[in-house]
């Protein structure tokens, strides 16, 4: 018989979790949000017909839109395109619809099977078989994937979300109960804490985490639990625990014999003459196991590969805290269908003092698989051997938590085709032969406020939803760190999201807010800082003093005073140690929690403790001589780099000005946060002078902001520290960025006084530059005669210093006030000896800034073809540069030439190039230039009311700024300038 398309391909369907569709295992379209609340009205219905009605009603309950059955039937057509060769599912009936299969039981939905599975460990519970009732709950409740009906809209949506939540704690406390019932008290303990803060009106929670804790030999912390379970109830509820928790509360006063922990059960398999043990070893899953959708895939998919003809080993790595365990866990109870005759679980504890022996382990494995201590050998060679042939022809997975290293494992591997063994370690297993490696990181904003909220509760979270973001920021978005700040907040009903988010806010006392029972961030990272050999804690502490975001091999190199091959061997051992990440090749970053810790162990063991400030010195040494480098192959001809202060540790060498500048921005956040460290007596001369080495950075706007708040940090603490010298210098780097930025005022302020402390200190630097800025600044703001006597002082000063390329751009400058004066002739004269200076050192970045001050003058002389090739070249030279502020400024310029030229259509485009290349750079006086332009090209090619526009934005600027460029525009917006 033939097969039709759709035959053998069963759909499948999610509604605990996202709502989502398959055809075997192909995605199906779900479409939008209310399409997802029709096909969920639909499927919870059970095949059942719902009115039209009744789903407009559930839909939108009762503020329906005005087309509301219109869109209803769009909706189910997209579904019945989406279902494709299943269309037929999608039944219409009286104006209503169903979702219906043939044959009945062929629609494969998760909320079936859980229900399925429930029902089956009911039976199973009453037959008295408490393993099986427990792993049938494992599997009901393994197939929820967060939130019902996740971003699902609606009101009936929003009661079955709240349904299938109450169901599930139900189904929870089910299996925790049979957890007690089965010994495993002890692991339930910390499942039921964190159930118990999310949900802290629920008695039954409260009931059997007082059971575990008190069958945990926790007798103090069970009656605790009550007192604040009593306290908590009358201040919200006013009324006392039921019966069953007060009567609990009693027997443990007594210490009551009934409440000592059962025997577990060994689920047996008995033949002829041996008797064979199913263990059921894994630890509980946590209840509010959030994300990791990708890393569960990922590891589901290897475990299920054990079924054929090798055994799955997958080893899971990352920095303490990041939920390698939960996540493993999670992972194990899901797969445990495709190992039938076992799961076993061991603590390696390879993150203490005294991890476990392989020996030891593998004698607890074999009494597990019931091998009898008789016949368990000694030695851990022969117990391995026994251990893998117990294993022959067995399905059975061995989690392997917190093992030390590969050595380790290697005895407790299986060994057999359809076994598999999950491995969890701060260490990476790149020696574990076959294993397939994850490296687990942190979770992503989204799942980490996710988390938080289940535990903090939905309510509280949603009214302070900015502060909870802070929150898990603050905690690295570190699973941890999260569920130790959510659990705090949700035992302190007083506090608001807030309040904890302040406390977090203090770096100092950040990873001592991060403590919660017995649980502590801190304490996490102190077992992995405790196995480090004496010069691998060295490199940890010192390489966590540097502020970037991330650290190059040769700064760190230099950092810790080693060659580069020594500092790559120690800070890879590191990477290894999950201590440190490796960012990309050749770059290293911490974990922000990692890194706060790291400077907290600075502060205690780094002796002698001036060795942190010598550190330091070496990162800003290195930075200030690499920069300098650059500066020289950037600034041919330049003296500034002559007068910069001595390093005592050597920089990089650039083999040519393209590798110089890629260095200066890939490494713009970590120098410039250096300099921002570097602000006491030692160095704040040094960070001064990096700073005034850096401002291409400032050109190129992408960091101009981190350099401007650099140097205002180093200025108020030269201020602070009382040094004229550093003081003058960062004076003189703000008046360069803030001219650039259009704040010309402000501008003038820094220029000024970089002038007069210049002086006082005998500076060559500033006592040149800044009268050269005061030039540009005058010049701009329409003083010419102020611009003319700055820039010919400056111009002297630098023909002093003998500083050619400086003496180019005063002479291109001191061109543009002759051009704004009507001495077009002397302008050009001006520019062209400006720009032959250029051209004799070999200065390629500022030979482009003195052509464009020579087109400038060439437009006012009515040489339109020669300024546009100018332009044009210097154009090439910002764009490979990386200047996007020049480059903006240089297609402004050409719409002015084009303009002249009567080609207003070519002027628009360029005007409009201008304000892209603009956009975020410069300031607001630039653009709002390149918008009167722009407008003058529109309404020249009869775009009249856009031109408007361009000059009415251009004009709201200009009066803000106080620009004399107002008179101008108020002028083009005259209806006499329109007519």
């Amino acid at each position: 018989m033939d097969e039709s398309p759709g035959q053998g391909q069963q759909l499948r369907f999610t509604v605990l979790g996202p709502v989502r569709a398959w055809r075997g295992s192909t995605p199906l379209a779900a479409g939008t949000p209310q399409q997802r609340a029709l096909l969920a009205a639909l499927l919870l219905r059970g095949g059942r017909t719902a009115t039209a009605a009744e789903l407009v009603d559930a839909i939108w309950g009762d503020e329906p839109p005005h087309a509301a059955l219109a869109a209803l039937r769009t909706y189910a057509s997209r579904l019945r395109k989406a279902l494709g060769d299943d269309a037929t599912a999608l039944v219409s009936e009286s104006g209503g619809y169903a979702l219906q299969s043939d044959p009945p039981g062929a629609l494969d939905l998760d909320l079936d099977r859980a229900e399925a599975h429930a029902a089956e460990a009911e039976k199973a519970r009453a037959s008295g078989d408490r393993l099986r009732a427990r792993d049938l709950l494992d599997s009901a409740l393994a197939l929820w994937d967060g939130e019902p009906l996740a971003s699902v809209p609606g009101p009936y949506a929003e009661y079955q979300r709240t349904r299938l939540e109450e169901w599930r704690l139900s189904l929870t406390e089910a299996r925790l109960d049979l957890d007690l019932e089965l010994g495993s008290h002890a692991e339930a303990v910390s499942e039921l804490t964190a159930l118990t803060a999310a949900h802290p009106l629920r008695e039954r929670l409260r009931e059997l985490l007082m059971l575990a804790l008190y069958r945990s030999g926790r007798q103090a912390e069970a009656l605790a639990v009550y007192a604040d379970t009593r306290r908590l109830l009358d201040t919200e509820l006013g009324v006392e625990p039921c019966a069953s928790l007060a009567e609990l509360h009693r027997r443990i006063l007594r210490a009551d014999a009934g409440l000592e922990a059962p025997s577990p059960p060994p689920e047996e398999q008995t033949g002829a003459d041996t008797t064979v043990l199913r263990p059921q070893q894994l630890p509980a899953t946590v209840a509010d196991f959030t994300g990791r959708a990708s890393f569960v895939a990922e590891l589901s998919e290897q475990l299920a590969t054990a079924g054929g003809s090798v055994m799955a080993v997958s080893a899971l790595t990352g920095i303490g805290g990041v939920g390698k365990t939960t996540l493993a866990v999670h992972v194990a109870h899901a797969a445990r269908e495709h190992f039938p005759d076992g799961q076993l679980y061991v603590d390696l504890q390879g993150a203490g003092h005294t991890p476990a022996e392989p020996e030891a382990v593998l004698g607890a494995f074999l009494r597990a698989l019931g091998t009898p201590d008789s016949s368990i050998p000694d030695g851990t060679e022969e117990r391995a051997a026994l251990y893998r042939s117990t294993l022959a022809g067995r399905r059975v997975l061995a989690l392997l938590d917190n093992a030390r290293d590969a050595a380790q494992v290697r005895p407790l591997l299986p060994g057999t085709e359809g076994c598999a063994a999950l491995i969890t370690s701060r260490a990476r297993m790149i020696d574990l032969a076959g294993a397939h490696l994850i490296d687990l990181d942190v979770m992503s904003p989204e799942e980490a406020l996710t988390l938080f909220t289940r535990i903090v509760g939905e309510e509280r979270v949603g009214a302070e939803r900015k502060a909870a973001m802070d929150v898990v920021g603050a905690c690295g978005f570190l699973p941890l760190a999260i569920r130790i700040a959510a659990s705090r907040l949700a035992s302190r009903r007083t506090w608001t999201v807030s309040v904890l988010a302040r406390k977090l806010a203090d770096e100092r006392r950040r990873l001592d807010e991060l403590r919660a029972g017995d649980l502590a961030v801190k304490a996490t990272f102190e077992l992995g800082y405790g196995q480090l050999e004496p010069v691998q804690a060295r490199a940890f502490r010192l390489l966590g003093l540097a502020d970037g975001p991330d650290i190059s091999l040769a700064a760190a190199a230099a950092l810790l005073d080693m060659d580069v091959d020594a500092a790559e061997e120690l800070i890879e051992s590191l990477v290894d140690a999950s201590l440190l990440e490796s960012a990309a090749p050749g770059r290293y970053r911490f974990h922000d929690l990692v890194r706060l810790y790291a400077r907290a162990c600075a502060e205690r063991d780094e002796h002698p403790p001036s060795e942190r400030a010598a550190a330091l010195s070496r990162l800003l040494d290195f930075y200030l001589a690499s920069a300098a480098r650059m500066y020289a192959l950037e600034r041919p001809g330049d003296r500034l780099v002559d007068h910069m202060e001595s390093t005592r540790y050597p920089g990089l060498a650039f083999e040519d000005r393209a590798v110089a500048l890629e260095w200066l921005f890939s490494e713009a956040g970590c120098l410039l946060a250096c300099a921002q460290q570097s602000v006491d007596a030692d160095t704040v001369r040094r960070a001064a002078d990096l700073l005034l080495l850096t401002k291409d950075l400032a050109e190129s706007g992408a960091d101009a902001r981190q350099h401007d708040q650099a140097n205002m940090t180093v200025l108020a603490a030269a201020r602070a520290l009382g040094d004229q010298h550093a003081e003058a210098r960062i004076h003189t780097s703000l008046a360069y960025i803030r001219t650039l930025a259009g704040r010309l005022d402000d501008a003038d302020e820094h220029a000024k006084a970089a002038m007069l402390l210049g002086l006082a200190t005998d500076d060559p630097i500033s006592s040149s530059y800044a009268p050269n800025d005061r030039g540009i600044i005058a010049g701009a703001l329409g003083r010419h005669d102020d611009a003319e006597a700055y820039l010919s002082q400056a111009l002297v000063a630098f023909r002093d210093d003998r500083n050619q390329q400086s003496e180019a751009s005063a002479l291109c400058n001191l061109s543009r006030v002759h051009l704004d004066t009507g001495r077009v002739d002397s302008a050009i004269e001006l520019a062209e000896e400006g720009v032959a200076i250029y051209h004799r050192i070999g200065a390629t970045r500022r030979l482009a800034n003195g052509m464009y001050a020579l087109a400038l003058a060439f437009t006012a002389a009515g040489r339109l073809d020669d300024a546009a090739q100018q332009l044009n070249a210097a154009l090439t030279i910002f764009q490979d540069s990386r200047q996007p502020f020049w480059e903006g400024m240089t297609y402004f310029r050409l719409a002015e030439v084009d303009l002249a030229a009567q080609r207003p259509a070519r002027a628009a485009n360029y005007a409009e190039q201008a304000l892209t290349a603009l956009r975020g750079v410069g300031g607001e006086l630039w653009r709002a230039n390149a918008l009167t332009t722009l407008g003058r090209a529109l309404s020249q090619v009869g775009h009249t009311g856009r031109a408007r526009v361009c000059w009415q934005e251009a004009l709201s600027v200009y009066e803000r700024l106080g620009a004399a460029e107002s008179a101008q525009v108020q002028q083009l917006l005259s209806p006499a300038a329109v007519a």
